[in-house]
């Protein structure tokens, strides 16, 4: 199958960020709303992805969407065929043409045969070449394309030219506004799935740093009013912890093989009373020696 530039484009640039994340389709399918055999399809061209699977890939790879979000755009015009004009309105030809001394046109009547009229003739309309429409098509929806992609240019442009706060988000990124879940329903769920660490989604309420430069970072879900521990530089077999009050067990993951190097989330807890009292922890996996360490 021969996909449209557009598509193919954007189809590209969501394998580089699944290479990016180091997950397997089947691990992007735990890790997101979407499952492994969607995500294949929106990987290899097949089907143009929802908006927010791309908001949530770009989330997980730790990108700015906002450049993923104008190709989305240019392929969904083409998915959806809006990039393709309407027909050409019929332009009527006339069926006379005055004579070369400026008279009326003559009556309908059997053709002229007689020698050709002095002076220059007018010019004869040429007849449509076959295929003229959709050359006229092509070229109309490479002018919308280029547009189009014009404007992307000068939204890039603008948004990188002055420097950013630290901690900004920055105007370019979106909102996921449709989390996969809300309160009590993301209870023991992931974040990241769900959802709920979008662009502008999330407060860091705090961030510590434990033995080893390992970082726990405690977050704060807006959309889906839950809290949740983003851990760094973790080492197989670290354990982390997020202790809510009142509630009886804490949420943990343990770090494997294929964490190192990456961000590792607990499951998210509710937290309908507020974020007073709440403590992350770190158990060192290696050494052993290493005591469990606790923040807040």
């Amino acid at each position: 199958m021969t996909l449209p530039a557009e598509c193919g484009h954007l189809a590209a640039e969501l394998r580089r960020l699944r290479r990016r994340t180091g997950l397997s389709l089947v691990d992007l399918g735990r890790r997101t709303p979407y499952s492994k055999s969607s995500w294949e399809r929106y990987l290899n061209g097949k089907q143009q992805p929802p908006r927010q699977a791309v908001e949530v890939l770009c989330a997980v790879a730790r990108e700015d969407p906002g450049r993923l979000l104008a190709l989305w755009e240019l392929a969904d015009l083409v998915w959806s065929g809006r990039a393709v004009p309407a027909p050409p309105r019929a332009v009527p030809v006339p069926t006379s043409a005055p004579s070369a001394a400026g008279s009326a046109p003559a009556p309908a009547g059997p053709a002229f045969t007689g020698p050709a009229p002095a002076g220059p003739a007018p010019a004869a309309e040429p007849a449509p070449a076959p295929g003229g429409r959709r050359r006229r098509l092509v070229l109309t929806g490479s002018v919308l394309g280029g547009v189009l992609l014009v404007l992307t240019a000068g939204l890039l442009l603008s948004r990188e030219s002055g420097p950013r706060q630290a901690g900004e988000a920055g105007p370019a990124e979106k909102m996921i506004r449709n989390p996969g879940c809300a309160g009590a329903g993301c209870a023991g769920k992931d974040p990241v799935r769900m959802g709920c660490g979008g662009a502008g989604m999330v407060t860091a309420l705090r961030t510590d740093t434990g033995p080893g430069a390992r970082q726990l970072e405690l977050r704060y879900g807006a959309l889906c009013e839950a809290v949740w521990v983003r851990a760094s530089g973790l080492r197989p077999g670290d354990r982390v912890e997020l202790i809510v009050p009142g509630v009886a067990d804490p949420q943990e993951v343990r770090a494997g093989d294929l964490d190192v190097g990456q961000y590792v989330a607990t499951p998210m807890v509710p937290v309908p009373r507020g974020t007073t009292g709440i403590r992350s922890c770190v158990t060192p996996g290696q050494p052993a020696a290493e005591a469990r360490v606790c923040f807040g």
